[in-house]
């Protein structure tokens, strides 16, 4: 089956995961191990279906390669990506999940963002805390958290098994390097529909001391309201901050060939538009769409402000006093 492209874990190029062929009925456990693990097995399992021998044989030739000690990826070259997830779940041992951002993408989170370390939930019960070392140079870091808080209702079954991605969200906001990072992954995962707010809201209830919980309930709430990325949620803060109306948020219009656009926020009493443009907004193509689509708004009767996104944080005070001017005439 033909699986997605997505990023790799680690700083390298974003490469097309190699097609995983389903095994026969007629296979062998064998095949049916590889293709369950995407190709990587421990030793102790290989032995189970396998003689020393073969499997020496395998690594000699550059067939196989060594991932950690233990762990085998029984294919030649770079690892895929779901092999970058797979090694080191099996390399930590026992009850050892996928977790963090590295299990959000596995759940189809996408974006670019900062982090390159996959991270690796283990129980807090066991009595180590696994330091994994790749024999591979390709091979990502790898960063094992031990954890008193996993449910039952925390794991999601994939390849390899996983944290759920409203787990996955609330760790990956809780290992960020900053708080806008935090932010942007959970809006991230809300506005592309890989978890739903209220399920966040659910998997905080048992997470009473995670990092960054009032930042994830905030930021899951702006998200219910419909602001999906950290220029809304910038400007809801700034209107709640300041005492302005709340607006609404990703307004569906049609413009005059019926395609439909979206408005940032809107003040529906007043018509009035605001629109914060990021730096994309600058390209060439972006800025000729937008020329156009505000003159479609302005036709229809509505005002427009328009403010770059840096200057809602860094200028919050000339931003409201415009936007009231405009409320108030």
């Amino acid at each position: 089956m033909n699986l997605a492209w997505l990023l790799l874990p680690g700083p390298q190029q974003p490469r097309k995961i190699a097609s995983v062929k389903l095994p026969s009925n007629d296979d062998s456990d064998w095949e049916w191990l590889r293709f369950g693990q995407s190709g990587v097995v421990t030793y102790a399992q290989a032995r189970q279906h396998l003689s020393p021998a073969y499997i020496r044989h395998k690594l000699e030739r550059g067939e196989w390669r060594r991932v950690y000690r233990g762990v085998i990826a029984t294919s030649p070259g770079r690892p895929t990506v779901e092999q970058q997830w797979q090694a080191p779940v099996l390399a930590a041992g026992e009850g050892a999940v996928l977790a963090g951002l590295a299990a959000a993408r596995a759940g189809g989170l996408r974006g670019r963002f900062k982090r390159v370390v996959i991270d690796v939930l283990v129980p807090n019960q066991r009595n180590d805390k696994p330091v994994l070392k790749p024999l591979l140079m390709e091979m990502s870091v790898v960063k094992v958290h031990r954890t008193t808080r996993l449910e039952q209702e925390d794991l999601q079954l994939g390849k390899p098994m996983r944290t759920t991605v409203a787990r996955s969200v609330i760790d990956a906001a809780q290992w960020a390097s900053n708080d806008d990072e935090a932010r942007e992954i959970v809006a991230a995962a809300c506005q592309q529909k890989r978890v739903a707010p209220g399920e966040i809201f659910d998997a905080l209830e048992h997470l009473p001391r995670a990092k960054r919980r009032a930042l994830v309930i905030e930021t899951a709430e702006y998200a219910e309201g419909g602001a999906t990325t950290l220029t809304e949620i910038d400007f809801v803060r700034l209107c709640a901050k300041y005492g302005l109306p709340k607006p609404d948020l990703q307004v569906r219009r049609k413009d005059a060939s019926g395609r439909v656009r979206f408005l940032d926020a809107y003040f529906q009493t007043q018509k009035l538009h605001v629109e914060i443009d990021g730096a994309h907004h600058m390209q060439v193509g972006h800025w000729t769409a937008d020329m156009l689509r505000q003159n479609e708004v302005w036709l229809k009767g509505d005002r427009v402000l328009r403010f770059p996104a840096h200057l809602v944080r860094t200028q919050p005070e000339l931003v409201v006093e415009q936007i009231r001017k405009a409320l108030q005439g």
